[in-house]
């Protein structure tokens, strides 16, 4: 053996400890490759990349992770650990669990419990709420919530201490109102929310009442959740209080405000943090700071030394947002090559631009005389498109012109849109008038009914618009809300609200008949009154029904009465008991108008009066018996008789038989022929519901 041999294994000693040095400090790319030497990378399952890190010297000040029974939580400085289920070097982003804001009402309508959802999971000022991952839902009825960013500089105990705010108002007429899977302002109601928000905190606006919603919203609810991960439902008027959400935190390296004023420190742990050599400094897009990433073609951990490597391993034809490529793609070692298909001739560069395609004779001779026969059916559709075109834009002309187009709260629907509900399938009344049927217009979960009449009267047609204008501001829980209407028909075609329970006609009289005790029937009498008195006298412009009936008043489960047919379907469609002269019918109708053709509130007055009659005897009024039931009730009321001789057997045993001759007193004033003799429909209100009150405290 020679002298050197000796010296030649020294050296090969020393490249091998030079080696195993190099590779104990550098990072490779996998589960274990972006956390410091010797510290935990993982737990429960969840990877732990610096400057994130559990225990002493294994993460950057303000990134401290605890693992807790196996689990991950962010280290806050209060005793509430904060869930983590995922973190990020690229984005810079922490996925964690934060809980809800809420406040809970009493029955005098004041907070009595509230929990702020503030949680300190920000101690060191790192992390900002993600605007772009994350938005504020707001749950509840009349509630209204709010986020604010960042507090102003010197601005203490003000109402408007924050950089800016963003929040929403949530709606809800009754029980109903809110629909699962809506979002949109009933029940639940969802906004962006601005940058630079530094915590959790929820705020409430206390001035609007909850007393007629604690039934089924007593509390209301604002949190801020991970897009996409939180679908609205009804059951969440009355959340889970301990309830948590999933929410995007963006984070960033804050000691210094921006990465020109980072690079004048130290590259090292705790100062500049961008220290790996193959990385590069990029300012914090929401708050100030600075986030640190591999140069391209690295990829690893900027965070620590040697952190970024050589991407060996990367497809680029896999990422076509990032390496483009208008050709054949093909993976090489560390890059990628592009070329242009064969049977096409070459572009100039492949990677810019598209490759032009070589076609044959035949092939082209094919190809035009298909696009030939394209562009002639694409213009014979064009023809029929305008055509249809023309004549919705007559019929929109016809049924009220594009004014309806810019009346907000009612809703212009196609033809297309009802044409799945209006089968035979789905009829649920049918008559002079046309037909009605009930279901679910699109994906939507609402019932609606669908009016089609089909008798017109043209005389009255070009009223429709502005019957539709009067409709649309008519809300009242105890009127059938008009959602909608399609004009693209000869006859226009409505969309109500559906009712459950049918009409009082069914209810009374027809197959749908049940029993009523006397509560039921003055509740059912006095919200019917109701909302006849807000048409008469609590809207801008006076609405007066003309054809007030058992038929025209629906019933909900809970029995209560909506108003129905005034208006527009009136002007539509006549049913046999109508005449074009006469609006109402003949069986409810005021004498006096029939007489003089004046039309006023007093007309309603005496068609109410009948219904009232009805309630109390459960017998059916019709003039085709020449009303026998008015004359043989009025002349037994005038002749001093018992009035319990007429009601109903279901009412005639109650116990406060002065109620019941108060009840027929009401009647015999609705009925006086004297029109200014009658009573006003808002005094008929107020009187029935003192006598319901009085009935259920029996």
């Amino acid at each position: 053996m020679s002298s050197t041999t000796p010296l030649i294994v020294l050296v090969l000693q020393l490249l091998l400890l030079l080696i195993a040095s190099a590779d104990s400090s550098r990072v490779t790319v996998g589960d274990s490759a972006t956390m410091m030497t010797g510290c935990p990378g993982n737990c429960g399952g969840v990877g732990i990349p610096y400057p994130f890190g559990i225990g002493a010297g294994c993460f950057r000040k303000g990134f401290e992770i605890i693992c807790n029974e196996d689990a991950p939580f962010l280290a806050g400085s209060g005793s509430r650990l904060i869930p983590v289920s995922d973190l990020s070097i690229d984005p810079s982003e922490a996925r964690v669990m934060l809980p809800i804001g809420w406040q809970c009402f009493n029955s005098s309508d004041q907070v009595d419990n509230y929990r702020d959802p503030n949680v300190d999971f920000n101690r060191n000022g790192m992390y900002r709420i993600s605007d772009t991952r994350n938005h504020l839902v707001v749950l509840g009825c009349n509630t209204l919530a709010y986020v604010g960013s960042q507090r102003r500089p010197g601005v203490v105990d003000n109402d408007y201490d924050h950089e800016s705010y963003t929040g929403c108002l949530c709606y809800c007429n009754d029980s109903s109102s809110a629909i699962s899977g809506h979002c949109d302002g009933v029940g639940c109601c969802q906004v962006d929310i601005p940058p630079d928000i530094t915590d959790n905190t929820v705020s409430f606006d206390g001035c609007y009442s909850h007393a007629r919603n604690l039934n089924f919203s007593p509390c209301d609810y604002a949190f801020l959740v991970e897009k996409n991960n939180y679908t609205f439902s009804t059951a969440d008027l009355r959340m889970d209080k301990n309830r948590t959400m999933p929410v995007r935190l963006d984070w960033a390296i804050r000691d210094n405000l921006t990465c020109s004023q980072a690079r004048k420190t130290a590259p090292q742990l705790g100062g500049y943090a961008c220290v790996s050599d193959n990385s590069d400094c990029h300012d914090s897009t929401n708050g100030l700071g600075y986030v640190c990433k591999c140069n391209s073609g690295y990829v690893g951990n900027p965070y620590l030394p040697n952190g970024c490597v050589v991407n060996t391993d990367i497809d680029e034809c896999q990422l076509p947002e990032l390496y483009t490529c208008f050709g054949d793609c093909r993976n090489t070692p560390g890059s990628y090559e592009c070329r242009c298909p064969k049977g096409s001739s070459h572009s100039a560069d492949p990677y810019s631009e598209r490759c032009t395609q070589n076609f044959p004779l035949p092939a082209q001779i094919v190809v035009g005389v298909t696009g030939g026969l394209f562009i002639a059916a694409v213009f014979v559709f064009i023809a029929l498109l305008r055509r249809e075109k023309r004549k919705t834009k007559e019929f929109f002309k016809m049924n009220g012109d594009p004014i309806l187009e810019k009346v907000n709260n009612i809703k212009l629907y196609k033809k297309e849109d009802l044409k799945p509900i209006m089968k035979n399938a789905n009829v649920i009344g049918k008559g002079g008038f046309g037909e009605v049927y009930k279901g679910h217009i699109g994906d939507s979960n609402q019932l609606v009914a669908v009016k089609k009449p089909i008798n017109v009267n043209f005389a009255k047609k070009d009223q429709f618009a502005n019957e539709v204008i009067i409709q649309s501001r008519v809300i009242h829980k105890n009127i059938v809300k008009l959602i909608g209407c399609c004009l693209e028909v000869d006859i226009p075609i409505l969309v109500y609200e559906f009712v459950s329970k049918g009409s009082l006609e069914d209810v009374l009289h027809g197959s749908n008949r049940v029993p009523l005790n006397l509560d039921q029937r003055l509740h059912i009498a006095a919200e019917s009154a109701e909302g006849l008195a807000y048409m008469h006298s609590k809207t801008s412009t006076t609405i007066l029904h003309g054809d007030v009936k058992p038929a025209n008043i629906l019933l909900n489960d809970d029995l209560l009465p909506k108003i129905s047919d005034f208006g527009i379907s009136r002007l539509l469609a006549m049913d046999n008991d109508h005449t074009m002269s006469i609006i109402g019918d003949m069986s409810y109708m005021d004498p006096v108008y029939f007489q003089t053709g004046l039309l006023t509130d007093k007309s309603d007055v005496y068609s109410f009066g009948v219904i009232l009659l009805e309630l109390i005897t459960r017998k059916k009024a019709s003039h085709s018996d020449n009303h026998s039931l008015l004359r043989n009730f009025l002349d037994a009321y005038t002749s001093g008789k018992t009035v319990t001789e007429f009601v109903d057997e279901e009412i005639a045993a109650t116990n406060d038989l002065e109620l019941l001759v108060n009840l027929a007193g009401m009647v015999v004033q609705c009925l006086n022929l004297n029109v200014d003799q009658r009573p006003d429909m808002t005094d008929i209100a107020e009187r029935l519901h003192y006598m319901a009150k009085r009935a259920r405290s029996n």
